[in-house]
């Protein structure tokens, strides 16, 4: 099947363990027929954004080539969030897994259940700095570059490479 869209996804978990909820995540979204994983950052650690009496997260983005249109993706993603062991969507509370679609191609997509580009990354150090990672070229609104909303950023510091590589055996061909 030709996959036709370009994407980048951002994980992240904060509950029990944490890497395995990424990797898991990452497994389930390639059992996907029409999704491919290309490539996968560094996992960050990043102190919590919002609700910040919670554990620190990891994070880390993905960029992957779909056939699927944004609505059968967002199923997707939500499908694992919820194998994952995801419950309720709270906004900026504990996970063991959430995904976030960050871009696709260039679209621009404003649904009641999905906006894309993703409504929040540009304020994002643990969105930014992974997404940098595995597209260091890319140039977002306008045409602005990836270090300039970076070099914007005031919560950098609050994220930290956790881990180089992702993941054991067989996740070697996603490394940065």
């Amino acid at each position: 099947m030709t996959k036709e869209t370009i994407g980048y996804l951002a994980l992240g978990s904060n509950q029990g363990d944490r890497e395995s909820h990424l990797e898991n995540a990452i497994v389930k979204l390639e059992e996907e027929t029409d999704i491919s994983i290309v490539k996968a950052s560094s996992i960050y650690e990043t102190d919590p954004v919002g609700v910040t009496d919670q554990p620190a997260f990891l994070n880390m983005v993905v960029k992957f080539e779909t056939s699927l249109d944004p609505v059968k993706l967002l199923k997707v993603t939500q499908k694992v969030e919820q194998m994952g062991g995801r419950v309720g969507k709270g906004t900026w509370g504990p996970r063991t897994i959430d995904l976030d679609i960050l871009l696709l191609n260039d679209e621009n997509i404003q649904l009641e259940t999905l906006q894309v580009p993703h409504p929040r990354m540009l304020e994002r150090g643990f969105v930014l700095l992974p997404l940098k990672e595995v597209e260091p070229h890319l140039r977002l609104n306008a045409g602005r570059s990836i270090d300039e909303y970076i070099n914007q950023l005031t919560d950098k510091e609050g994220v930290r490479k956790w881990k180089s590589s992702f993941g054991g055996e067989g996740f070697a061909r996603f490394e940065s």
